[in-house]
């Protein structure tokens, strides 16, 4: 059973015999059981194929902001700083020697950089498609079809943001100049962040 959105206001609920014979279009708003919110007709492989309607290359989500992805960069950064800081602090607290508390110090924010790398591929590859603080902010990260990420893609994103940081913010600062909130990283590797719409 489905239900419609008619002019702002549900209807239904219809069985998939009675849509065909209402004006359905591509973009009307559709909700079955087991749905957490509705989406838009062609979205749902059923109706896709009883009305003839063409698959969408961009699901009708909403894109992260730019705040929302800084969030989420300061989550994850916090959460592995943290895990290190008390990894170090112990270190510490064990080793005497001052030129090893040094190195360990050198040694740990080399390591916090390669961690952060790593985790945002075993993230973006997971089945969540992000990272912890990403999942915070209930975003996540998909390629142009809002499907997971292969590691090989979300290897390319990762380095990519090399070329990002060291364009002095440019490669960030184009996400405010396109609709679908791309990165300089995000455009070469053709991948999108995305927010689940909501109604």
């Amino acid at each position: 059973m489905y239900t419609i959105v008619v002019k702002g206001k549900p209807q239904g609920p219809y069985t998939l015999e009675e849509l065909r014979k209402l004006e359905i279009f591509p973009d009307t708003f559709v909700r079955k059981p087991g749905m957490d919110d509705y989406k838009e007709a062609h979205e749902i492989p059923e109706l896709r194929e009883l009305l003839g309607f063409i698959a969408p290359k961009h699901t009708p989500q909403y894109f992260a902001s730019f705040d929302q992805r800084l969030m989420a960069w300061a989550i994850d950064y916090f959460i592995i700083t943290v895990v290190y800081a008390v990894l170090l602090a112990i270190a510490i607290l064990i080793i005497e020697a001052k030129d090893i508390r040094m190195f360990l110090v050198l040694v740990t924010v080399v390591l916090i950089f390669l961690s952060k790398f790593l985790y945002n591929i075993i993230g973006e590859i997971s089945k969540n498609q992000g990272t912890i603080g990403k999942k915070m902010m209930d975003i996540k990260v998909a390629d142009e079809y809002g499907v997971r990420l292969t590691f090989g893609i979300a290897l390319i994103r990762n380095l990519c943001k090399i070329i990002s940081n060291v364009s002095f913010g440019i490669g960030y600062i184009i996400c405010f100049f396109n609709k679908k909130q791309q990165c300089l990283h995000d455009m070469i590797a053709g991948t999108l962040v995305i927010k689940d719409r909501l109604l």
